[in-house]
């Protein structure tokens, strides 16, 4: 392959991977707390080509931890954070964190998620609170329920992505060797939950934007094979 193609197809392939993480965040467009997905380009040089060649690749997709808008419920039990921190919940595999705070009371009085994880408390274990009584969450997260502490939110901060690992739409599982610390001016917000920070109109113009570039890729493609044929053509015209 002549390496205006070449280049052209590496083009289109890392296009096709962008159409997957931007069609991803378009999919969680409406789920709370959600990260959305982006793409982090670089050249790849080939060793056994000629000197100077070069295709564009995703070399690796990268999480925006930016805050989504928050949005009133008047629910009690929807809390959002204002600022940087995950709530930390236990998962069934370990410990996981989530910027969805669309949190439930479950029949035995454990504060869980809407998949049914119980919320950690900042002293470790789980939250328990009774159903029958109005719950107040401060702004550090503190529980209380009739002027009573029932406990603490456990919130967690990392530095960055680094160690961080999707986990379904809106949960992230940390490697072992990387240590949460406490955020600082963070605060815990009741009544409200974070949207997803994929802005539907900025997806709408990157897509046609990612569109745009698959089509001059393709052309580039087509002119790429159109060359090569003109050559082997000129060269039988030669030897004939």
């Amino acid at each position: 392959m002549d390496p205006l193609s070449a280049t052209a197809a590496s083009g289109l392939r890392a296009r096709m991977e962008s159409l997957d993480l931007l069609a991803n965040n378009v999919a969680n467009a409406s789920t709370g707390g959600y990260k959305a997905d982006r793409e982090f380009y670089s050249l790849y040089a080939d060793a056994e080509a000629d000197e100077g060649s070069t295709m564009p690749v995703i070399e690796r997709p990268w999480v925006d931890l930016s805050q989504g808008v928050l949005q009133t419920t008047g629910n009690s039990l929807d809390v959002a954070l204002s600022g940087k921190g995950f709530f930390s919940v236990q998962g069934p595999n370990g410990r996981l964190y989530t910027r969805d705070g669309s949190f439930h009371l479950a029949a035995d009085g454990r504060l869980v998620t809407a998949e049914g994880y119980p919320v950690s408390a900042a002293t470790g274990g789980s939250l328990t609170a009774q159903s029958t009584l109005p719950i107040e969450i401060a702004s550090d997260g503190t529980l209380s329920q009739d002027g009573q502490t029932v406990g603490q939110l456990a919130i967690a901060d990392f530095t960055g992505t680094a160690g961080l690992a999707k986990r379904g739409n809106n949960y992230f599982q940390a490697d072992p060797s990387v240590r949460p610390s406490a955020p600082s001016a963070t605060s815990v917000e009741q009544g409200k939950l974070e949207s997803s920070n994929t802005g539907t109109a900025e997806s709408a113009v990157r897509l046609v934007d990612i569109m745009r570039q698959f089509e001059m890729l393709q052309k580039a493609v087509l002119i790429g094979n159109d060359m090569s044929k003109q050559a082997i053509e000129q060269v039988a015209k030669v030897g004939s």
